[in-house]
């Protein structure tokens, strides 16, 4: 009888917690929702160091907060949600950490696919987002299953940054920008007409703005609205530097597996008080 009246207590509690969420998401949507909200997961080990958790536990911890603060963005109608998850600077860290890490990540990758998972209750496609080839062989082949198995979802998009840092980012979109102008003057030369060469040497074969972006690992995405940093702090690490030059910055001193609702709603209502300035910088770029 005691199991029973717990068991429904809890279901009334959840119910009443559902409820609530609901009534403050309508209440945000009176407002402009952000499109793409990006999240910084700092603060994993400090938070296991700060309860004396097991090796480890702090980025479990934190995956849980993830799966939460999802959700809660889908509800919400945010459609882009951009994670990083592992910097290309974390494997100078204790070669266990990262195999844990690493270990971590295969486990998760797999744990998305399940029939019950978030991805696929509300229709997720997963990206992931750096040089893959960094990665071990087991975490990439993951990686390229997952996003092949979501590549039909359109509801929101997931992406998870892995083996990424900005400046790789942009060195990589410049590369790629030179190769691909470096066959077009290929292509022109064979045809030999020397007219058009010259033509296509004055204009089209020059590196644009738009060539670099449409090589970037974010390509895939709009810029975010909201960058959030947790436990405090104000550095972007080397993280999204070329897409965040006119998004709301937003660091909680929560530590990422303390993180939120009040968060996020936190990051929404500042977001709609500056989003008139925020457009206006868009629209004279």
């Amino acid at each position: 009888m005691e199991n029973s009246m717990d068991s429904f207590a809890g279901r009334m509690f959840g119910s009443t917690v559902r409820y609530i969420r609901r009534f403050l998401f309508r209440v945000l949507s009176v407002g402009p929702i952000p499109s793409h909200i990006a999240f910084i997961l700092d603060g994993n080990r400090r938070y296991a160091k700060k309860w004396n958790l097991g090796e480890g536990m702090g980025h479990r911890a934190g995956f849980l907060s993830l799966m939460s603060i999802m959700k809660y963005c889908y509800e919400l109608g945010v459609k882009y949600v951009t994670i990083y998850a592992f910097s290309i600077d974390n494997f100078k860290r204790r070669p266990e950490e990262v195999q844990y890490v690493m270990d971590m990540m295969l486990e998760k990758i797999e744990g998305l696919l399940k029939e019950e998972s978030i991805v696929n209750q509300y229709g997720v496609r997963v990206y992931f987002v750096g040089n893959l080839k960094l990665l071990n062989e087991n975490v990439r082949m993951a990686a390229e299953k997952a996003m092949k198995a979501t590549s039909n979802n359109s509801r929101s998009i997931l992406l998870i940054c892995v083996a990424y840092t900005s400046t790789d980012e942009i060195v990589h979109a410049a590369q790629e920008s030179c190769e691909e102008k470096w066959t077009e003057i290929q292509s022109s030369t064979d045809a030999r007409d020397c007219e058009i060469i010259e033509e296509k040497r004055e204009g089209s074969n020059v590196i644009k703005l738009a060539d670099i972006e449409r090589h970037m690992y974010m390509g895939v995405a709009p810029d975010p609205d909201i960058l959030v940093r947790t436990s405090g702090e104000t550095r972007l690490s080397n993280f999204l530097l070329w897409q965040t030059s006119n998004c709301l910055l937003y660091s909680p001193r929560a530590l990422w597996p303390e993180i939120g609702l009040r968060h996020l709603v936190w990051a929404v209502l500042n977001f709609q008080r500056i989003y008139p300035y925020l457009e206006k910088k868009r629209k004279n770029i």
